[in-house]
């Protein structure tokens, strides 16, 4: 429990510094919720708007909503679905994937200079056990949310 103890706090203060982040470049133009969907959207492919809402764990009509945004930024452009002319697909344009490149350089040498103090054995093991843990937690998802909406609804008085 202690270890577990230990691992939400740091992660809680993890996510209150990238939310910092986030919120002082998006006043600069990098919108924290454009550039998940984009990377997402680069890495799995051609896409369905709902496809892309669950590989975001978020939901159809959010996902619409900030797809039109990215339309109209030509970051994402619509495709008609070869399996079905009715529905279109979601792809990522050039000016997108240039733009994913240049932010994916930019952190990639920021994270590696605010780890450059570090002995090289631990900035690889450290890694390793960061990849790791992200995808224990990615397969935990559904049960993290399971037991946590269960919380909530017997506060509630529900269950």
């Amino acid at each position: 429990m202690e270890l577990g103890s230990r691992l939400g706090s740091a992660m809680t203060g993890l996510g209150r510094q990238w939310a910092s982040v986030a919120s002082q470049l998006s006043k600069v133009g990098i919108d924290k919720t454009s550039m998940l969907l984009l990377g997402t959207l680069n890495q799995i492919g051609p896409s369905r708007s709902n496809v892309l809402a669950e590989a975001v764990y978020s939901d159809p009509s959010t996902i619409s909503r900030q797809v039109a945004g990215l339309v109209k930024e030509g970051l994402i452009e619509r495709r008609a679905d070869p399996a079905d002319g009715r529905a279109s697909l979601l792809a990522v344009t050039d000016k997108a994937r240039v733009l994913l490149e240049t932010r994916h350089h930019q952190r990639s040498c920021s994270l590696a200079r605010m780890l450059a103090h570090w002995p090289a054995d631990d900035r690889e093991r450290f890694v390793e056990l960061l990849e790791r843990f992200v995808a224990d937690h990615e397969r935990y998802i559904p049960t993290f949310i399971n037991e946590h909406a269960e919380l909530v609804a017997r506060s509630k008085g529900e269950n």
